[in-house]
């Protein structure tokens, strides 16, 4: 019989599958290297792993949440299904023309991501409803049935149908779905824009739509075998999904819109990073997320990551905004660059050392894990500069060999640069530390932040590592190093809601709002959003957050600002627009005066709360910790190597305190603590880093 404080959470990375198995006794955790042709298999290997530590029976675990970058990898990859696009007779080109401008004005040789359906694969058919709703051609049926047929010549495996208008008149996209189904069979998925992303812009809707369709067969037939696995080991509790925007649904959902998939490990991560600011009483947050691919950066407000509805998917130009594939779900608003452990570091044509975006993964990994990988990775360089112990990586499964790393470092940059493996490694840490603080600034002066009074909340496998330099490249003075920081993500999806996000457009101007036909509408929504999260909420309570995407009139882009809470009057409307006002004046630096406000997106969250905090204590500090013994490590701020002590995380006592330089191992992570710092553990296992004073 289950167990409702026994629960697993699994997060599927490039390089590894982090496992929790939180009991009311303690927390269990272990990293297994991914398998990518079946994923499941390094899930099912880790729960394992976790079942026989802890004692626990399969039957006795009353909730399995999974995060996976299945989706996204497929996505950026391109290794989805066979999809085709039937639109409104002259949008053949929406995806391929995309926002008509070019995201690089200056470089004659950009090139955007390719089109996930290749233009034979785009059909058209005579259909058109206009804006307000009237029939100005009737879908041509006929037209449907031969389009279907050629589908089926060409052995498509998913379809995605987007006509003008169907964000807010669906009619003729169902009915197309109604003719191509029967033509297609069962075994063909067919998305409709109108039911995956119900909101205005052409290009955005139909990219989204033709995504979820590419995933959804992939992402389908993994869950299920997922789920089988489990069932056969005995786990026979729900299993819900992290998405993107932070919250958990249940696998019919997931399985249906896979799509909101896409960042649900970055989500899981911010969400710890929430948990923590609201524990440990902070109200400005930098969360640093660094695994085995990609580093991750989010800021965290008042206890709240922020959110979007935007997002691109494999931006395939240096990283610029506009080179990927753009999808809009609900997402949490961070910044991700190919900045992992497997990072891969060469030699430029200007003789500069370069790091990512490309990363080796698990397979082979990087040259220490000994599995075949010839190139040098950031664990590589870790490892020579003496930052990570050999013996103890992965909880001592998994040792690595220095002398490999030392041979990637000097072969592939060591000797075409004329210096040895060390400084190889040296200038590839400082590089991959410097593209992240500049990441880092970049995400908070756009959001129009100083980080100067922030506390950077470091984890994931890589991060500890490196949080203490790129703290002093920011001007952060604290950092704050959880408890299983390892596997911080899996851990955030134990404290994630259950939650669903239902977003319809309808372009209005806010002083013409009716408040009636508002709160019927938003009613409306809400009892859709309720129809998802009640299956999984069991027996908690649910909160309502209702959302409006506003812009002045005449203006392409919109803020998204909160509506007061209770039924929707005249008093609340206005408030809606000052609120909107105040908004824009913080982002921009000034309000429009005299310009009409339009409302153009309604968006009704339903949620079970935030997960319950017990406030994290620091005790004054009795003595100061010795280490255990000391190794000599690379200490990038005075440019040297010096003596660093090491010290057990475990064996950390609440009230001593250490001095850097030091390093403090655990099974999944080891942090650095620079010279000039100190740190404590404080009563929930948390490691707070600060300068000394």
């Amino acid at each position: 019989m289950s167990n409702p404080s026994i629960r697993l959470a699994a997060d599927i990375g490039g390089t590894f599958t982090d496992v929790v198995l939180e009991t009311p006794r303690r927390r269990h955790s272990c990293k297994v290297l991914t398998t990518p042709r079946e994923p499941e298999v390094a899930v099912m290997q880790g729960i394992a792993r976790l079942l026989t530590e802890s004692g626990v029976a399969a039957s006795e675990v009353s909730l399995f949440i999974h995060g996976t970058t299945l989706a996204t990898n497929a996505l950026i990859e391109r290794k989805g299904a066979r999809t085709a696009l039937l639109t409104t007779e002259g949008l053949r080109d929406v995806l391929a023309m995309g926002y008509e401008k070019r995201f690089d004005a200056y470089d004659l040789d950009i090139e955007g991501a390719p089109e996930l359906v290749p233009r034979p694969w785009r059909f058209t058919v005579r259909e058109r409803i206009a804006a307000d709703g009237s029939v100005l051609l009737p879908l041509d049926e006929e037209g449907v049935r031969r389009a279907g047929i050629a589908m089926r010549e060409a052995g498509v495996e998913a379809v995605a149908i987007g006509f003008i208008h169907a964000w807010a008149h669906p009619e003729h996209e169902k009915r197309a779905r109604e003719i191509l189904q029967p033509l297609l069979g069962d075994a063909v998925t067919i998305c409709l824009s109108s039911e995956v992303c119900p909101e205005i812009r052409e290009y955005e809707r139909f990219s989204t739509t033709v995504a979820n369709a590419y995933v959804r067969p992939l992402m389908g037939s993994y869950l299920v075998r997922l789920q089988q696995r489990a069932q056969e080991e005995g786990l026979a509790c729900p299993l819900l999904l992290m998405m993107s925007g932070g919250g958990l649904t249940t696998l019919d959902q997931a399985a249906r819109f896979p799509i909101r998939l896409v960042e649900s490990g970055p989500a899981g991560g911010a969400i710890l990073a929430a948990h923590l600011a609201r524990e440990c009483g902070l109200d400005k947050v930098l969360a640093f997320d660094m695994g085995g691919t990609t580093a991750k950066i989010c800021l965290i407000n008042d206890s709240e990551p922020e959110r979007s509805r935007r997002f691109e998917v494999g931006r395939a130009w240096k990283n610029l905004k506009g080179s990927g594939l753009p999808v809009r779900i609900p997402v949490i608003e961070l910044v991700e660059i190919g900045a992992g452990g497997g990072s891969l570091g060469r030699v430029d044509a200007l003789r500069r050392i370069t790091v990512g975006p490309d990363s080796c993964g698990s397979e082979p990994g990087p040259a220490c894990y000994g599995r075949g990988g010839m190139q040098p990775a950031v664990t590589d360089a870790n490892l020579m500069l003496g930052r990570i112990d050999p013996s103890r990586f992965a909880a001592g499964r998994m040792p690595l060999d220095p002398f490999r790393a030392e041979a990637a470092l000097q072969a592939h940059i060591g000797d075409k640069l004329e210096m040895n493996g060390f400084w190889a490694a040296v200038g590839m840490s400082e590089v991959v530390e410097e593209n992240m603080a500049n990441a880092a600034r970049v995400h908070a002066i756009e959001r129009g932040q100083d980080l100067e009074g922030f506390t950077m909340i470091a984890f994931g496998g890589a991060a500890p590592l490196h949080a203490g330099r790129l703290a002093q490249k920011l001007g952060i003075k604290r950092v704050l190093v959880p408890s299983g920081a390892g596997v911080g993500s899996a851990i955030g999806f134990l404290r994630a809601p259950v939650s669903f996000e239902v977003v319809r457009s309808e372009l209005m101007v806010l002083g013409s709002a009716e408040p009636m036909c508002v709160e019927d509408k938003l009613c409306a929504m809400e009892v859709e959003a309720m129809a998802v999260v009640e299956p999984a909420r069991g027996d908690a309570e649910v909160e309502v957050t209702r959302l409006a995407e506003l812009r002045y009139a005449g203006q392409g882009h919109e803020l998204r600002v909160r509506l007061p809470a209770g039924v929707v009057t005249l008093a609340s409307l206005a408030a809606l627009g000052e609120a909107f006002e105040q908004a824009y004046e913080q982002v921009y630096g000034l309000r429009v005066p005299g310009s009409e406000v339009e409302i153009v997106t309604w968006s009704v969250t339903v949620s079970t709360p935030a997960a319950a905090v017990a406030t994290a204590s620091l005790a004054p500090v009795k003595a100061t910790r010795p280490p255990e013994n000391t190794r000599e490590a690379w200490e990038p701020a005075a440019g040297e190597r010096r003596a660093f002590g090491q010290h057990w995380r475990f064996d950390v006592l609440g009230t001593a305190r250490m001095d850097g330089p030091a390093l403090v191992v655990e099974h999944e992570t080891t942090v650095v603590l620079p010279a000039g710092w100190k740190a404590q553990v404080d009563s929930h296992g948390h490691l707070r880093m600060e300068v000394a004073s």
